[in-house]
């Protein structure tokens, strides 16, 4: 596949990059800095700001399919607006350039607890990772109303860590995938894992899903 690759650099982009081109893919690189990308066979590192929506669908164009791992940073004071912004500017970017197939990923803080509602909303949920979430929330509400591309947003679970690459997981919805412990966790490894597959063979065209051991 020829796979572009928003976010290239970032804790979860950086796995994913390592994992598609294992895998045989070539993937463009799309950062603010393209020498922090990992020097590997296959990856051509591209200068792309995501909010110049022309510029960044100029560049999107040839690819088979988007795959966005962007983070405004979570220092960025804007967080919330900034994501909400490049999150629209890369949906409109995919489109321009002619790519039927976006995969998205989000946050934990939108899924849904037992009693209906969501993490983010919830009087425990950590205030330093509020803002980001609830960027992260509205980029899959605006993802929902979109009807001519298909899209997949996934969201990790609420813990994600370095790790081994065991190249297992389980599958959930929009609720979180616990297992025996009550733990809902993950490795960034098995998490790339995860995307490339839903890049390779798609389960969740315009679904969100999420994913833990």
């Amino acid at each position: 596949m020829k796979i572009a690759l928003i976010g290239a650099t970032g804790f979860v982009g950086a796995e994913i990059l390592k994992e598609a081109v294992a895998r045989g893919s070539s993937v463009t690189a799309l950062v603010r800095n393209v020498d922090k990308v990992e020097k590997l066979e296959g990856v051509t590192a591209v200068v792309a700001d995501a909010l110049d929506t022309a510029d960044l669908a100029a560049k999107l164009k040839g690819h088979d399919i988007v795959v966005s791992a962007y983070n405004p940073g979570w220092g960025n004071p804007d967080i919330k607006a900034v994501h909400i912004a490049a999150s629209r500017s890369i949906t409109e970017a995919t489109k321009r350039a002619g790519i039927g197939r976006l995969i998205v990923v989000g946050g934990a803080g939108s899924l849904y607890n037992e009693a209906g509602g969501q993490f983010v909303d919830g009087e425990g949920f950590p205030a330093e990772y509020k803002e980001g979430a609830l960027g992260a929330r509205q980029a899959l509400n605006d993802l929902r109303g979109e009807t001519e591309l298909g899209w997949t947003f996934l969201s990790p679970p609420f813990a994600l860590a370095p790790g081994e690459r065991t190249g297992k997981y389980r599958l959930g919805k929009d609720h979180p995938v616990f297992d025996a412990e009550g733990k809902s966790a993950i490795s960034v490894s098995d998490l790339a894992v995860a995307i490339v597959d839903e890049a390779e063979k798609p389960k969740h065209i315009k679904q969100r899903f999420t994913v833990a051991y």
